[in-house]
């Protein structure tokens, strides 16, 4: 194995930019899937569901010599067509000079993809791509040519999900900016929005919300930059992506390009030939899913069809009308597989691959050698490994992106002073209120709640088991008012958890403040927070105390203290 300087980027290193960083198992955050949690614990034992499957990221290297033998796009006019989008939105020249690595034919890509949120959208966007930057410097330094990839979803058409960018504001609650409905076409790919003069309006109110720092000028600059009336939203996502991450040579890529939608008409034109059989294979692999424990991430049924075709500018889902034949839904119009087929090879414009086929695409027009996703996507690449299979590519091994929780200084001294983890807001507000009056506020009344409780509660007992003798009726009667009694005395005591920080705001803003920061609506910070949140805070250092932050042999939640 050749040894070099850039081995180093396998390893996390936030000792080196004054980070601390604890591992919180993902078995103890909330809502995680059972599939997602047995693939972290044993990936190679699930390879039914995850042909291949690594334990290491190191690992994928082995893959390279069957990801160059599958590769059949031209990579020439691959390239073409990435150096034309990037020069076209201002690429820094070490992501151009990553596009003509990869012009090499021994070059791999490491790939992640999200859609393309407002301001880049939710921390984990960020994060997704730091890891196959990381992983492509790894690999790079174990003697393998690669390349990170950053492939945006545009021919996404939920706008809703897309359209909202969330902030710690400057007084410490949750704040959101939203761009118009009006922007968008119903049913269109988001890519097809059009930035027009509300934009302008749109960063005004972030920055007005966002506190006032040495680092604000140079985030307006940015922001204004990257998103300017006549923009795509496409266009303004990448943008911002590039001008954050850029000097990493982050590659990033939009699927709606004509010359791309070129390249990969041969697959699509086969996906669509073989419809039947790929919808057959999907229902079956959800039903194994379902039989081993797990969950289908994706309902399918047996008359789905693998692409959308855009018609008078919306998208739209076939279905099996009756045989080989498919129509839209709600429309009459019936076309044979054979004719779709050829559709999708002359005009491939007109389509797009739905969430089964969308990974397989990816990893037609580019050499992938491995992939970063979260829970989500972990989960339904168990079904799509099928399509794989079914249309003779390899199958791409699938690892976790990394995952984080940033706690500022601030917020770090409030958890301190309080005694409180992370873990301990998963409980809520009122939960997390709770502790802290009984703690530390309010210690002595707390006490004698519970000396009322324990004395009441000792008393009742004595009662019940006098009663229980004399007549078991009475004794019965007894537990239903115990109940109401413990109700009434819980009752106060939530009242005198409130009363005690009505008197102390102050350390109630803080508190909330916490809530607000690390779990957000009850969610991870990471599913919720925008990086212009944390960019007005700190500047761009914060890019790379974050990349310091991703350790690539980690299979936890990172949480990162500033």
């Amino acid at each position: 194995m050749v040894s070099t300087t850039a081995e180093s980027a396998c390893y996390s290193s936030p000792e080196k930019v004054g980070l601390r960083v604890e591992a919180l198992p993902f078995e103890r955050l909330p809502h995680q899937s059972h599939l997602f949690l047995s693939y972290l614990r044993d990936p190679e034992s699930l390879r039914r569901f995850y042909p291949t499957a690594v334990r290491h990221h190191c690992e994928v290297a082995t893959r390279v010599r069957e990801v160059l033998a599958a590769y059949v796009v031209d990579r020439q006019a691959l390239c073409d067509a990435l150096e034309e989008m990037h020069k076209r939105w201002d690429a820094p020249q070490e992501s151009l000079a990553n596009i003509a690595r990869l012009r090499h034919a021994e070059t791999v890509a490491v790939v992640s993809g999200q859609q393309a949120g407002l301001f880049t959208g939710p921390l984990y966007t960020i994060y997704k791509a730091l890891s196959a930057i990381k992983l492509a410097q790894c690999l790079n330094g174990r003697g393998v040519a690669a390349v990170p990839v950053f492939w945006i979803a545009t021919e996404d058409h939920d706008w809703a999900e897309v359209q909202t960018a969330s902030v710690i504001a400057c007084d410490g609650r949750l704040a959101s900016v939203r761009a118009p409905e009006t922007l968008h076409r119903e049913g269109a790919p988001v890519g097809e929005v059009r930035l027009d003069q509300s934009v302008n309006a749109l960063i005004e109110s972030l920055l007005d919300i966002l506190p006032k720092t040495e680092f604000s000028s140079a985030l307006e600059q940015l922001l204004r930059a990257a998103y300017a009336p006549g923009f795509g939203y496409g266009e303004a996502f990448a943008r911002m992506m590039l001008s954050l991450l850029g000097h990493y040579g982050l590659i990033v890529l939009d699927p709606l390009e004509a010359h791309l939608k070129r390249l990969a008409a041969p697959l699509y034109a086969e996906a669509a030939s073989r419809a039947p059989e790929i919808a057959a294979a999907l229902v079956a692999r959800s039903r194994e899913l379902e039989e081993s424990g797990f969950h289908a991430q994706v309902l399918v049924s047996s008359d789905s069809f693998p692409l959308f075709l855009h018609l008078n500018g919306a998208r739209h889902a076939l279905i099996r009308a009756s045989g080989d034949r498919y129509c839209l839904k709600d429309a009459q119009a019936e076309y044979s597989l054979e004719e779709l087929s050829a559709w999708a090879k002359r005009d491939p414009e007109l389509f797009s691959p739905n969430v089964t086929l969308r990974a397989v695409v990816q990893d037609y027009l580019l050499p992938t050698v491995a992939y970063f996703g979260g829970a989500a996507e972990i989960a339904y690449f168990a079904q799509t490994s099928e399509v794989y299979r079914i249309l003779g590519r390899p199958t791409t091994p699938i690892l976790p992106r990394a995952s984080m929780t940033v706690v500022e200084r601030r917020i770090a001294r409030t958890l301190a002073r309080y005694g409180l983890h992370f873990t301990d807001l998963f409980a809520g507000h009122d939960a997390v209120v709770a502790r802290v009056v009984e703690e530390h506020l309010g210690r002595e009344t707390a006490q004698k709640f519970d000396q009322v409780d324990e004395t009441v509660n000792r008393a009742l007992d004595e009662l019940r088991e006098h009663l229980q003798r004399f007549d078991p009726t009475l004794a019965a009667a007894l537990d239903a008012g115990r109940r109401k009694i413990n109700y009434q005395l819980r009752g106060l005591r939530l009242r005198f958890h409130r009363a005690q920080m009505e008197r102390d705001q102050a350390v109630h803003r803080q508190i909330e403040r916490a809530l607000t920061s690390l779990y957000p609506e009850k969610t991870l910070q990471e599913r919720k927070i925008n990086i212009t949140s944390l960019l007005a805070r700190h500047g761009r250092y914060i890019i790379d105390w974050l990349y310091e932050a991703v350790d690539l042999n980690l299979r936890d939640h990172s949480i990162v203290y500033l």
